[in-house]
């Protein structure tokens, strides 16, 4: 058993209750390596942003869960070494799918889990979701739950469509099983190819695909069910177009891929939203980067060469997100 703490991690109740009330939100960043992690804690530490470093189970996998728990020690330790004194750095679990491998990831210093039975009917969610908090509080670490289903594709997650989170639910759902934080389904969702085609207009102007605005008046409806609550949205990610641009420029192949306009999640993180995720930003910063030194560079061989400015492009967007989009800046 390997206690967050000892890794210098912190969990995400106090970080929720500030947020909250500061009207901003958390950055939950998704890694898979080395280079987005260094991107993430460079950001963070430059910025003065509380953070919150998440993988997924396949991520997991990916990067090996032993390595993964030095990481995140050495993520602190790094935050320090760049003048953090004290870094507010979140270890979470991404959609854990069971009580096995959110153990499994308490047990190895994760601080901050989310266990994801949105799949399985009400009472089952209920009962899945009150197992793990009931294992989790006993070592302080806070856990995530979710309620309704988000459309789109990330790891193992995937949905044809979405379905919104029913408000009349959410306190009955969160007294009963004592969950730390929720993630709703407003519009959101999982992957690059948020919305399809069908489901936008075009702006006229670029021909680019203009996505439906969020379901604010879910939110506003489960904020008035659980006033104060934290509330978590995932899917978050803008699918900024000049990195999609610059894929397809060199090679790729990613046509009409859309993601939320960056002008809601802010109008979200205002709100009891505190914690709002984004994977498919840095994925695709990091892709655009490493195709264009290739693209440019054909004989290339040093992964140096591509990662690097692949790492510094992700930073250049975490700190894009933290202080334009969430509001996070100077809070830690």
């Amino acid at each position: 058993m390997v206690n967050y703490k000892d890794l210098g991690l912190v969990n995400t109740r106090e970080m929720f209750a500030k947020a909250i009330k500061g009207g901003y939100a958390i950055p939950a960043f998704n890694f898979n390596n080395m280079e987005q992690l260094q991107a993430i804690v460079k950001a963070s530490a430059e910025t003065k942003s509380p953070v919150i470093i998440q993988v997924s189970k396949g991520a997991r996998n990916y990067a090996n869960a032993t390595l993964l728990r030095y990481l995140a020690e050495g993520a602190v330790a790094y935050a320090k070494e760049l003048g953090w004194e004290k870094p507010q750095i979140v270890l979470h679990l991404d959609h854990g799918d069971s009580f096995e491998t959110c153990k499994s990831c308490i047990d190895s210093g994760f601080s901050s889990v989310m266990i994801d039975g949105s799949a399985l009917p009400y009472e089952e969610n209920i009962a899945l979701t009150k197992r793990v908090v009931e294992y989790a509080h006993q070592f302080d670490v806070t856990v995530e739950a979710e309620l309704g289903v988000l459309a789109g594709v990330e790891d193992e997650v995937a949905s044809e469509e979405s379905h919104y989170t029913k408000p009349e639910e959410v306190i009955d759902f969160a007294t009963r099983t004592g969950c730390d934080s929720l993630a709703i389904s407003i519009g959101t969702s999982h992957g690059a190819y948020k919305f399809k085609p069908e489901q936008c207009t075009r702006d006229p102007k670029t021909g680019r695909l203009v996505p439906p605005p969020l379901a604010f008046d879910v939110l506003d409806a489960v904020m008035e069910k659980l006033p104060g609550f934290p509330i978590v949205l995932h899917g978050s990610s803008s699918v900024p177009q000049e990195y999609v641009d610059m894929i397809n420029k060199y090679g790729g192949k990613l046509p009409d891929a859309v993601g939320i306009p960056e002008e809601q999640l802010r109008k979200a993180a205002k709100s009891a939203v505190c914690k709002i995720n984004i994977d498919s930003d840095s994925r695709l910063a990091f892709t655009a980067a490493v195709r264009k030194v290739l693209f440019e560079k054909p004989a290339e061989f040093d992964p140096r060469k591509y990662c690097g400015p692949a790492r510094d492009l992700m930073e250049e967007l975490y700190k894009h997100k933290i202080i334009n989009v969430l509001g996070s800046d100077g809070k830690a």
